[in-house]
């Protein structure tokens, strides 16, 4: 590998996010050219520009984040701002209002649905407009929706827009009808779940992921390492919890976690399945989390 430019901010940025000094490796070799090719994009646009950056749990998508903010940030003179669709998940008792009226099913958070798509809308809506906004923020830690929200007074240059589901299409009817695990068959035996989450990806969220101006994704191997990676990331939020005395009634145990990554299953594989030939680029991760070679569109 070919001597790397001296990045003052990066060292202050790996150890703000606690990443071990091979990052850096990472960095270089694919986050940098990524990070040239966006401020290209932005350039071309002429405006605020959304990226979106799809990846199953646990894949890297706040660090990548992260990270394309400082990069451009640093080496571009580009402002960016982070959305998650995490933190546009309705809040704890819109989900059991939606539970009691839809299915009970939608009281756990993750799936379409369970998102404020009205709330999504507005917060990109008022980015591209160059307008003050605050975004939102969830707890998961106490499973609702935070009162501290972050505010962006704009306007910014780039959009940084990342999800587990972001820019998922629905799935063809007919894979529908057969359960993928026991959550499904057991909880959901006639598909009135799985139909309510299929048709919200085909009806609201598309005014949510039409704003996209291109799309990455970090792809897992497989779901059982997204499984197992989901799992990492509970115990850090516990370690959080029991560091900083805070209400971790949100978190879960291994047979809780179980269950609850049996609603993220179905569209998980689907979004393995169908999403790496469309996205702009997708960076393959192996179950070390190292990455294998860039696939450009």
């Amino acid at each position: 590998m070919a001597h790397a430019p001296e990045r003052p901010w990066l060292q202050s940025f790996l150890a703000r996010e606690a990443l071990p000094a091979a990052f850096a490796e990472v960095v270089e070799r694919h986050y940098v050219p990524f990070g040239r090719t966006l401020a290209e994009w932005q350039g071309q646009k002429g405006g605020p520009f959304l990226l979106g950056v799809n990846g199953a749990q646990g894949t890297g998508k706040s660090t990548l984040a992260a990270w394309i903010q400082a990069y451009l940030g640093h080496e571009a003179g580009l402002s960016c701002a982070i959305l998650s669709m995490d933190d546009l998940y309705l809040t704890r008792a819109a989900r059991a209002a939606l539970a009691g009226q839809v299915h009970p099913l939608l009281e756990t958070r993750g799936v379409p649905g369970t998102h404020d798509v009205a709330l999504g809308v507005e917060t990109i809506d008022g980015l591209l407009g160059g307008e003050p906004v605050r975004l939102p923020r969830f707890d998961k830690a106490l499973d609702d929706r935070s009162t501290e929200w972050f505010p962006v007074e704009g306007p910014v240059d780039v959009i940084l827009f990342e999800g587990w589901c972001l820019a998922a299409l629905p799935e063809p009817e007919g894979q529908l009808a057969q359960p993928i695990n026991a959550l499904e068959r057991e909880e959901d035996p006639d598909g009135i779940w799985r139909g309510y989450v299929n048709a919200q990806l085909a009806g609201p969220y598309r005014a949510l992921f039409e704003r996209i101006d291109r799309l990455a994704m970090l792809k897992a191997p497989d779901f059982a390492c997204v499984h197992a990676w989901r799992a990492e990331q509970e115990a850090k939020l516990r370690q959080r919890v029991d560091r900083e005395g805070i209400d971790g009634s949100g978190l879960m145990d291994a047979s809780r976690l179980r269950r609850f990554m049996m609603h993220y299953e179905r569209l998980t594989h689907w979004m393995l399945e169908e999403m790496p030939e469309r996205a702009d680029i997708v960076w393959a991760l192996r179950p070390d989390h190292t990455i294998g070679h860039p696939r450009a569109c």
